[in-house]
């Protein structure tokens, strides 16, 4: 009993020192973010002498976050609800829908995303979107661009997922469904999705958190200043002769508090998600 009773000691002083370890940036991040650029070079690691929110009006009016947060909502939830209506149509048809082995077929393609380095399509998606017009204007440089990129990146994954979940839903319900006069559409949007809630959940908060901090892809395709999301927005804290290190410290913050809250509010229906598809029946 007393060795069992000392694993355990030791077990929660490992993890109490993980978790430190995790949020020790956050904190520093923090406290930078209430301190001026000549404190957080001669104090790096001490706290700030008074707190103060200039750096966060700073970073709000004057290198117009405000603006870049916005546009960052907009491109990353647009991104996530289109991503989950055609990854939710497309499970419920491999997994609810007999095909033989069409199914399996359709599946195993949509896997190979999964493979695929996300780096090797960079040449190929800049020059297929700078070819494309949509509604008479070239979908290059517009929030569409990150849209549909971020969709078709985040569809394998997120069809991985939801796919495993919804093998796991009964049949009787379907067949339920059928006797009460339903039809594919029915059983979909009434039965389906409305049982599939915790994994839809999962990967919105996934594809969120994916979206929201994506830089690569939206400085490639996004150059007009108005458009920046948040991450390439904050770019403007480096004039290329020194960096404003306290007001991207405020800006950082900002940028996690979405983030942080979705992930919070959300938190028990992630857990449901992840591990509501792995067992069968």
């Amino acid at each position: 009993m007393a060795r069992s009773r000392n694993g355990q000691w030791w077990m929660h002083l490992f993890l109490l020192a993980y978790v430190v370890v995790l949020l020790f940036p956050l904190v520093w991040l923090l406290m930078s973010s209430f301190k001026t650029n000549r404190e957080i070079t001669a104090n790096t690691w001490g706290l700030p002498t008074s707190f103060n929110f200039d750096n966060y009006m700073a970073a709000w009016e004057s290198a117009n976050i405000g603006k870049y947060a916005l546009n960052s909502a907009y491109v990353t939830v647009a991104a996530c609800v289109m991503t989950l209506l055609f990854a939710a149509m497309t499970s419920f048809a491999i997994s609810r829908m007999k095909y033989t082995k069409l199914n399996k077929a359709i599946y195993q393609f949509i896997l190979l995303g999964l493979i695929v380095p996300p780096g090797a399509l960079f040449i190929p998606l800049y020059r297929l979107i700078q070819g494309i017009e949509l509604f008479g204007h070239h979908l290059y440089n517009t929030h569409w661009s990150l849209i549909l990129v971020y969709c078709t990146y985040a569809l394998p994954i997120t069809v991985f997922i939801i796919y495993a979940f919804m093998l796991s839903i009964p049949n009787e319900l379907e067949e339920a469904g059928i006797i009460d006069g339903l039809g594919a559409a029915g059983l979909f949007f009434r039965i389906i999705i409305p049982i599939s809630l915790p994994a839809l959940v999962t990967v919105f908060i996934l594809n969120f958190i994916g979206n929201w901090n994506e830089y690569i892809l939206s400085q490639l395709f996004i150059t007009s200043e108005s458009l920046k999301t948040l991450p390439t927005g904050m770019a403007t804290f480096n004039d290329g002769y020194r960096t404003n290190f306290a007001s991207l410290s405020a800006a950082v913050i900002i940028s996690i508090i979405p983030v942080l809250a979705v992930y919070v509010f959300l938190q028990r229906q992630i857990i449901e998600g992840m591990t509501a598809g792995s067992v069968k029946g």
